[in-house]
């Protein structure tokens, strides 16, 4: 388990432009702060991915993704027994590296202690994609995250995944239509 002196560390990096591996839910995530375009392309670049597809945010709070996301009246469903990610409207201020090509922005709200953590020491959303080469599975283990990505993040913030056993299912919040099954 990440101590808060690694919490702290990750949030030093994140606010300095840094790329950060840390467990989520079901898998582990490259992260960065997501008005960061350098960071943002970085993470891109290391996953070999189209910023046509856009990226995952997670929070610990709603609030902290208000500048992303325009839900009108609608609210983010709890999923703590499922974690799921939601397609939800984009404001006119999310950018297109988090957008892609979308007019949308896919967003969680994390219920891992670590990604919760790291939210709430950033005092931020933060982008949340899994951490695999693009076309390769996502990592679940910590040797296979440290083998892959030691060298191309700023730091690994030590944890494990879980409780889900891969990547979150996405869901349009508009239609509820499954967009990624879990």
């Amino acid at each position: 388990m990440a101590s808060s002196q690694m919490i702290r560390r990750a949030s030093r990096l994140l606010h300095s432009g840094g790329v950060i591996a840390y467990p989520t839910e079901g898998v582990f995530g490259l992260g960065c702060l997501p008005n960061n375009a350098t960071a943002v392309y970085k993470i891109l670049q290391v996953k070999g991915r189209d910023v046509s597809k856009g990226l995952i945010l997670i929070a610990s709070d709603a609030r902290q993704l208000d500048d992303w996301i325009d839900l009108g009246d609608a609210e983010i469903p709890s999923t703590e027994s499922n974690p799921t990610t939601w397609i939800v409207p984009a404001t006119d201020a999310a950018p297109s590296w988090i957008r892609g090509a979308h007019e949308t922005v896919a967003v969680r709200l994390t219920t891992h202690p670590i990604a919760r953590a790291l939210c709430e020491e950033a005092a931020s959303c933060i982008v949340s994609t899994s951490a695999n080469l693009s076309g390769h599975p996502p990592a679940r283990n910590a040797t296979v995250l440290r083998r892959q990505f030691s060298p191309l993040v700023d730091y690994v913030v030590p944890g494990q995944c879980g409780p889900a056993r891969g990547a979150s299912e996405i869901r349009d919040i508009r239609t509820n239509r499954i967009v990624r099954p879990a």
